[in-house]
């Protein structure tokens, strides 16, 4: 029978990334049920089923946590696959990244009580009939957070990866540093304009001042490495998985260097085929 991929039941050991995937299938659409009671799921089916909720897709996370979950789900994975034909996905781990991950977030295993690999074991032990009812097993062993979410994303999306977008905001230190930046670059190094008196009232979308700025070679020097960085950057934002990110660009008043420097990066950017916004905050201040 064609699994319905509308309606997903997620289960798996403890420390094997259950929240994350619940995380990531929100963002994909599925309304997510963290811990529900495996005797409540039957009632959520038909009521799921019978349209009585205006749901599309689903996804509940269960798990060892419940009392009498070992007992319970098997009997109730076989009664609402009478009615629908979900998929039941089964996250594993190796005992060693188990043990390293309960390690490092320093948080209790719930079947420990000498050890986490103690712990660990046991879980194993109590899950394996229901990994083997599994429609399918993922093994988050050696899979980042952007691998993980990146494979979930191909089985149960056919939307084509979202592109990162970039913001670009030029900014005066006089009036704060955006709170939103990811990246900040600081230009106030640079001559500036504010002491020409010919160029003091004007801005960075001036010819005049764009000329002055990019002839200096501080500025020349300045963008070359910022290029640099950027283009040894960018790549590895978007294979981590990061779907937005702010770039500031400050100097004093905000009105001539960063204006300038900000639309130069613009311009570069958009030739990489990123998708661009730009804004200059403090320019008419």
């Amino acid at each position: 029978m064609t699994k319905d991929d509308r309606f997903l039941i997620v289960t798996g050991l403890s420390g094997s990334g259950k929240t994350i995937v619940s995380h990531f299938l929100e963002d994909l659409g599925y309304y997510c049920v963290d811990n529900l009671p495996a005797k409540l799921i039957p009632t959520f089916v038909d009521l799921w089923s019978r349209k009585e909720v205006q749901i599309d897709k689903v996804a509940l996370v269960v798990d060892i946590r419940e009392h009498g979950f070992l007992e319970t789900f098997p009997g109730v994975w076989e009664e609402i696959r009478k009615k629908i034909s979900p998929r039941l996905i089964f996250l594993d781990a190796s005992d060693e990244t188990l043990v390293k991950r309960f390690s490092e977030t320093r948080r209790p295993h719930p079947l420990a009580r000498k050890s986490i690999l103690e712990g660990v074991r046991l879980e194993r032990r109590r899950l394996a009939p229901i990994k083997k009812m599994a429609d399918e097993v993922i093994d988050t062993s050696a899979t980042n957070i952007s691998q993980l979410k990146d494979q979930f994303a191909r089985k149960f999306t056919k939307k084509p990866k979202p592109r990162l977008q970039v913001s670009i905001i030029s900014f005066g230190y006089k009036y704060g540093i955006p709170l939103d930046s990811d990246l900040i670059f600081d230009t106030r190094f640079l001559p500036n304009p504010f002491y020409i008196e010919a160029l003091r009232n004007m801005t960075g979308h001036d010819p005049a001042v764009r000329d002055f700025l990019l002839g200096a070679d501080e500025t020349q020097a300045f963008l070359a490495e910022l290029f640099r960085f950027i283009r040894f950057h960018m790549p590895r934002f978007v294979a981590e998985g990061k779907s937005g990110l702010v770039i500031s660009i400050g100097c004093t008043g905000g009105r001539h260097r960063s204006v300038v420097v900000a639309d130069e990066l613009r311009d570069y950017l958009q030739k990489q085929k990123y998708d661009i916004k730009i804004s200059h905050r403090d320019l008419l201040k």
